[in-house]
Order: structure tokens, then C-alpha cells, then sequence
């Protein structure tokens, strides 16, 4: 996930993204992953030479911004599902490695609301909806083509 996420979060321009989804930059998750990485004993060096996905989708627009991020304020509410699991099988936590899964804490709804809001607000127009949806859908497609490739 880090990989993709840092490739992702680096290549969305943030002016897109901050005026319909203000806290855009405290949404970001690569602080989180890396934090996750830290804790579960890699250097920083160590994470800064981790591959970083190559394929990411165009996002190029607010609306297309925002469906990109989407597919990430979405794995916000399926953290929240596998977090237990995590926990009961790992012994992780969010204070120890487990911070992605734990996004936001007991604020994962709000969250999730407010971002929902900020996407109805930004993409009135057909147009808008159809350029959020495909760009979603094309994140989905090259977040699964990354972690579904075989590494040697």
C-alpha cells in the first residue's frame, strides 16, 4: 500500500483537491503507512527505496482528484473492519503498526460524511460525476494491477 499510496498522494496536485476537500492534506495516508512501516521495525531508508507503483490513473481535474481519493477515504471504513482482526492475530494497534487501519479513529464517519459532501458540492454536473467515477474506477483498476504483480 505504501508504495501505491506515495506514488499516488505525490502525483495529486493538492491545489485540486484543497479548496472542495479543505483537510485534504491531514486525509493523506502515506504519514500513517510510513509510521506503520516504522514501528514494524524498517529504517527510514529502508522505506524511502521501497518500489513506488509506476501505473497511476489520471487525475488531472478536481473531479477526477477527488474519485481518486476516494478509493483511499473508502479503505478508511474497511480499516475499521480489519482492524480487529489485525489486532487479534498480530497484536497490532493503532499506536503500533496498525495507524492506516485505524484512520481517523472514532471520526472514520464524519469523516467519510464530510467527504461524501465535499464530492456531491464539487461535481454537480454530469460531466463532473462521470470524470469522479472513471477516475475511481481507473484507481481501483491500477491499485489492483500493484498488488496483484508478482516482484522477484
Amino acid at each position: 500500500m505504501w508504495g501505491f499510496c506515495s506514488a499516488l498522494e505525490y502525483a495529486l496536485n493538492p491545489a485540486l483537491l484543497t479548496t472542495a476537500l479543505p483537510d485534504y492534506v491531514a486525509r493523506r495516508k502515506v504519514p500513517s503507512l510510513t509510521r506503520d512501516l516504522a514501528q514494524l521495525g524498517c529504517s527510514l531508508q529502508e522505506i524511502a527505496a521501497l518500489p513506488r507503483c509506476e501505473r497511476l490513473p489520471g487525475c488531472d481535474n478536481t473531479a477526477a482528484a477527488l474519485g481518486c481519493v476516494y478509493v483511499f477515504e473508502g479503505a478508511t471504513l474497511g480499516g475499521r473492519t480489519l482492524l480487529p482482526l489485525v489486532a487479534s492475530s498480530l497484536g497490532l494497534d493503532a499506536a503500533h503498526g496498525a495507524a492506516f487501519l485505524a484512520s481517523y479513529g472514532e471520526h472514520v464517519g464524519s469523516m467519510w460524511r464530510d467527504f461524501g459532501s465535499a464530492v456531491l458540492n464539487s461535481c454537480t454536473r454530469p460531466e463532473e460525476r462521470r470524470r469522479a467515477v472513471g477516475a475511481a474506477i481507473e484507481t481501483f483498476e491500477c491499485l489492483g494491477d500493484w498488488l496483484c504483480e508478482t516482484r522477484i
